[in-house]
């Protein structure tokens, strides 16, 4: 069916300014194009940088609402989000969508009439597991039951990974319906160079989920720099991060992080905790032979296209990556199984999945085959 052709329908979407879900939300929403979908964004978390206005303003089928409102996992966030449900009602009404897509979890049981699409990206008790070995806190325990009540309201749950998915089922679950759509990425949109001996990674040094301080701790025994897109700064602390062997570039434009990506021979990201990775996959569409944190999540993404190490063995990530640096073929295999693994994670393929999504809750008892003018 032609683009002219399909039922053009308005989506709600919700949306963070200071995490993955921003990107997440931007892409998919381009992705949506050709799908004639009209998109509501609303926004939460702080107000937009002027890049994100930017990103925002280049997408002609986009109507922004703009908040600054807490997000759940911030410090004492319920009245926010009491007045957030206000917000989100209002621009229901104002907007008139047909569906509501929401990529956070405590509104999810709003009187909203219109079906529920609500995806989980991560949440703090899985996060806590991961990371920090044991059960959240007492302290958690309001926020995940309001995570539960907004994720079994939703007509559909979403998850990235297989991995996610049944972690949330054990957490917050039973569901309605529930299915797995991997994220991704213009595949296009990186480069293969001719690869130069260094590894590269990115991120932020103190994050402990993504454990790139791992990384850093074994600089000084491996034979090749290592470069990581990031501030050496602790937050909080002010500690600066000075170790052997050890670069830090700052925060990189989106054009230098392809640049660096496209020459890099080695990626490493040990995480403790990633239900899918953005990052990762970018380092696999450019080539880069992967090394990442063996959890269920990437062996879920990746199968055989990376090296797998535990997030907390330091003497097997020295190890797993001086044998890289050593062995150029094995670097070279590696590095070209991540690419064509990549490749299956195209955002086009995503924005199918969703708008099959989509079209099932609008026209529930259409059949597939039916020549009616609908989504996909």
């Amino acid at each position: 069916m032609e683009d002219k052709d399909r039922i053009p329908f308005r989506l709600l979407l919700t949306a963070d300014t200071v995490g993955g879900v921003w990107t997440y939300a931007i892409t998919l929403i381009k992705a949506l194009e050709p799908y004639r979908v009209e998109v509501a964004l609303a926004t939460m978390g702080a107000n937009l940088s002027k890049g994100q206005r930017e990103q925002v303003s280049a997408l002609p089928q986009v109507t922004l609402y703009e908040s600054n409102f807490k997000l759940e996992w911030m410090d004492d966030p319920w009245e926010d989000l009491r007045v957030t449900g206000e917000w989100l009602l209002n621009i229901n009404k104002e907007y008139n969508p047909d569906i509501i897509h929401l990529n956070h979890f405590c509104h999810g049981q709003l009187n909203w009439g219109k079906p529920v699409v609500m995806v989980v990206h991560s949440c703090v008790a899985s996060w806590w597991r991961a990371v920090k070995g044991e059960n959240a806190p007492q302290s958690w325990e309001y926020y995940q039951k309001a995570v539960a009540a907004g994720l079994q309201a939703a007509d559909v749950v979403i998850s990235p990974t297989n991995a996610m998915l049944q972690e949330a089922r054990e957490l917050y679950g039973p569901f309605r319906q529930s299915q797995v759509i991997f994220n991704g990425q213009h595949t296009t949109a990186f480069e293969y160079a001719a690869k130069e001996p260094f590894i590269f990674s990115m991120g932020r040094v103190w994050d402990e989920a993504k454990n790139i301080k791992s990384l850093a701790q074994v600089g000084a025994d491996l034979n090749w720099p290592v470069y990581i897109a990031g501030d050496a700064r602790h937050p909080v602390t002010g500690e600066i991060l000075d170790l052997p062997n050890i670069h830090f570039l700052g925060t990189l434009a989106g054009k230098e992080i392809i640049n660096w990506l496209s020459r890099a021979a080695i990626f490493c990201l040990p995480v403790k905790y990633e239900p899918f990775g953005l990052a990762i996959l970018e380092a696999g569409l450019s080539g880069c032979a992967l090394v990442v944190g063996d959890i269920p999540s990437q062996r879920d993404i990746w199968g055989p296209a990376a090296t797998y190490v535990h997030p907390g063995d330091i003497k097997a990530l020295s190890s797993v990556l001086n044998h890289l640096i050593e062995d150029e073929f094995a670097r070279n295999i590696m590095g070209f199984r991540a690419m064509q693994r990549g490749l299956k994670y195209s955002i086009n393929q995503t924005a199918f999945e969703y708008g099959k999504v989509y079209s099932g809750l609008l026209y529930p008892t259409l059949p597939i085959e039916s020549e009616k003018k609908i989504l996909i």
